[in-house]
């Protein structure tokens, strides 16, 4: 190596363009050797998720009950429990379902006997050991109606015995298919609620201010305004967690009145994540900063016929015709902005891994009008479709009557004369034809004697009801009716639904239907669902991953609280969901599923429309969110353990 008088000396010997060069090559040299440590620093390294970093998400209404007895209520509430409480079962991110408190379980006596064991360890936030007391407690909390828990009639029917500390037993009157997912309700602390009485059960602080649970993440802060409404919440993580800690050190919602709010806040970059309820404003979203996922939901939306409303709709070719008339590619473009797909059936084939259905009725105008035809309703001068229905043949007028007769034609002779004091001033019904009755047929006949005198030379009334006066008279007492087609379309003021309800009038009034839409609040929605005061119903069923079709399609629950929206009575169907409900083999119970399906589709007992997507926007620094199929908004928390914000790199 050269002395440091040499490289002085070796300096002095260059000229300036030498050293220049030298300096040039000095500092590629310098450059490429960094360069070459950081390719093989990248190479022999990986990024992996790191703890901590936040979520703050926007959400549009408040929450009020951060508890599991009452969290269906509301999407927001069933959100913050999802995060706070824990399961006995719960669903991963391929949708299936697995054990969450439970380490295992045994299904005994062909479905009628759950025995599950809890696994080790298990405590709530506030260090609390969690048991089977809870459990127990949770499901007699949700089974005695003094509570009102929504959740109620899942649990029916339902026995549940302590077997030990860490086993319960569950108990069924009859297998019932879908009853682990029955387990994934969320299990409150009886420490804490079992001295808090059913009066005060909805207003207790562990509702929303001080809550106590068993999930990833347990309750930090709550701020109010002046008024008491919750104007953010912020959760972090849970130390006494079971399972898997989350990356995310906190999570933190935050609550607006409605969604232009929301929209302002996400500009101003104050939010990272959040949901939208009008599609409309999916372009105001920059789509370089934020990622839309797609959630399926097992759900469907129809238009449920209620026939008992309105004889229109009994019809089938009338049924028929409005689903021909449905453009349902157009509302999926037009009104979803692609974001959703279309349904033929409630069975929702392709998340059952059932046989996929083709349209079975696919749009066709024509032959909707051919339809409306066929039913009798036909399009007059004003450019609306009516139908004349001529009165039963049973009520008319076929035998001679004159003084002395009786019977109910007489009676039936005396209830139409009476119509017109002038003809028949004393009006007895009596189905005797007296002298009364005649001078009234006398005045009959002479008031319309062009019809019933002149044409056989006469002059004045006979007071005897022969051929002509028949006829006349089963014009006038039995006249024709004029049955109108017109319908209404009841929904919820949602903004996807009211565009799709006024689509459709815009479509089906081209056929000569007068049609009328009722926009309802979510509170007078259930009001109007109880009763089945609608004859035509846009609305949504919810269904879970292990399908259920008993309640919305047996004949038993077409009255409230049963889900029967369309009123539907069919004894096969029926028995088909009487036996699927309790058949444990999968197959068995696809291949009813099958057979309801297509009942269903040849009987139109409603339009099966589409199932919309659950979308949610998130930062794309927000990473490990998983677009899968869930059964509600809440579960796009399934894997809040994997999300995170925050990333370091490891060696290989």
């Amino acid at each position: 190596m050269p002395s440091k008088r040499q490289w002085r000396l070796f300096f002095r010997i260059l000229t300036p363009k030498e050293k220049i060069i030298f300096f040039i090559f000095l500092t590629s040299f310098v450059f490429s050797l960094f360069y070459l440590g950081f390719i093989f620093y990248l190479k022999e390294t990986k990024e992996i998720p790191a703890n901590g970093g936040s979520l703050i998400e926007g959400v549009v209404g408040y929450p009020r009950f951060i508890n599991p007895i009452y969290s269906p209520i509301s999407d927001i509430d069933q959100g913050l429990v999802e995060l706070a409480f824990s399961g006995l079962m719960k669903y991963d991110s391929q949708g299936n379902l697995v054990p969450d408190l439970v380490e295992s379980y045994e299904i005994k006596e062909g479905g009628k006997v759950y025995d599950v064991y809890l696994k080790d360890n298990l405590y709530w936030s506030d260090s609390h050991p969690l048991t089977a007391d809870d459990v127990i407690f949770t499901v007699k909390i949700i089974q005695d109606p003094d509570y009102k828990s929504p959740q109620m009639i899942k649990w029916l029917g339902v026995d549940v015995e302590k077997i030990s500390d860490s086993a319960i037993r569950f108990k069924l009157k009859n297998p019932y298919c879908c009853f682990l997912e029955t387990l994934t309700q969320k299990v409150i602390p009886k420490h804490i609620w079992e001295n808090v009485g059913v009066q005060n059960f909805p207003f207790s602080v562990y509702n929303n201010l001080k809550v106590v649970g068993s999930g990833p993440f347990k309750l930090k802060e709550v701020k109010q305004d002046v008024d008491g409404k919750i104007t953010s919440l912020t959760l972090t993580r849970n130390p006494y967690y079971f399972g898997k800690s989350p990356y995310l050190e906190q999570i933190v919602f935050v609550f607006f009145e409605n969604e232009e709010s929301l929209l302002k806040n996400y500009k101003k970059e104050k939010i990272k994540s959040f949901s939208l309820n009008n599609l409309e404003n999916l372009n105001k979203i920059d789509k370089k900063d934020f990622y839309i996922y797609r959630f399926v939901f097992p759900r469907y939306f129809a238009l449920f016929f209620n026939p008992e409303k309105t004889k229109i709709l009994s019809e089938k070719n009338v049924k028929l015709a409005l689903n021909y008339a449905t453009n349902k590619n157009e509302i999926l473009e037009k009104i979803l902005l692609g974001y959703g797909k279309i349904v033929y059936s409630p069975v929702l084939p392709e998340i059952y891994h059932l046989t996929p259905k083709k349209d079975a009725y696919p749009f066709n105008f024509d032959l909707a009008q051919e339809l409306l035809d066929k039913a009798g309703f036909l399009i007059n001068e004003e450019g609306k479709r009516i139908k004349k229905i001529k009165i039963s043949s049973s009520l008319q007028f076929k035998t001679d009557l004159k003084e002395g007769s009786r019977g109910e034609e007489v009676e039936n002779l005396q209830k139409c004369l009476s119509k017109d004091p002038q003809l028949y001033p004393s009006g007895d019904i009596n189905g005797y034809f007296g002298k009364t009755t005649k001078e009234a047929v006398i005045k009959f006949q002479e008031k319309y004697s062009d019809e019933i005198l002149v044409p056989f030379g006469l002059s004045k009334g006979t007071g005897i009801v022969s051929k002509a006066t028949r006829e006349k008279l089963n014009k006038i007492c039995f006249p024709e009716e004029s049955l109108n087609l017109k319908l209404s379309i009841s929904t919820i003021d949602q903004p996807i639904l009211k565009a799709t309800a006024n689509f459709l009038k815009e479509e089906w009034e081209k056929l000569g239907a007068t049609i009328e839409i009722k926009i309802y609040s979510e509170k007078e929605i259930k009001e109007v669902i109880k009763e089945r005061d609608y004859e035509i119903l846009l609305f949504g069923e919810t269904l879970g991953l292990l399908p259920d079709f008993y309640s919305f399609w047996h004949s038993n629950q077409k009255r409230d609280p049963g889900q029967n929206l369309a009123l539907y009575q069919n004894q096969e169907v029926d028995k088909i969901l009487e036996e699927s409900r309790q058949t444990i083999n999968e197959s068995e119970r696809k291949e009813k599923l099958e057979k309801l399906q297509d009942i269903l589709i040849e009987e139109v007992p409603a339009i099966f429309l589409y199932n919309i997507d659950y979308l949610y926007l998130a930062q794309k620094k927000v990473n490990g969110i998983q677009e899968n199929i869930i059964t509600e908004p809440a579960k796009r928390f399934i894997n809040i353990e994997n999300w995170y914000t925050k990333t370091k790199r490891i060696w290989q």
